[in-house]
């Protein structure tokens, strides 16, 4: 479940970037925004803000 979560997050906010242009001049100009969002979400989770954080804690009873 979680992969597909993933994807549809990532595919959500290209989806939404590329609306705001709606109209790209080019498929190269296309491609660099796509790439620009890639990057930055890849900076986001490499800097430490953590998408889904997969470690277990331990309850004291």
């Amino acid at each position: 479940m979680r992969p597909t979560n993933m994807l549809e997050n990532l595919n959500k906010q290209i989806k939404r970037r590329t609306r705001v242009a709606t109209l790209f001049p080019n498929e190269a100009s296309l491609l660099r925004l796509v790439a620009a969002v890639l990057v930055e979400i890849t900076e986001d989770r490499e800097t430490g803000k953590v998408y889904l954080d997969m470690t277990v804690t331990e309850e004291n009873p």
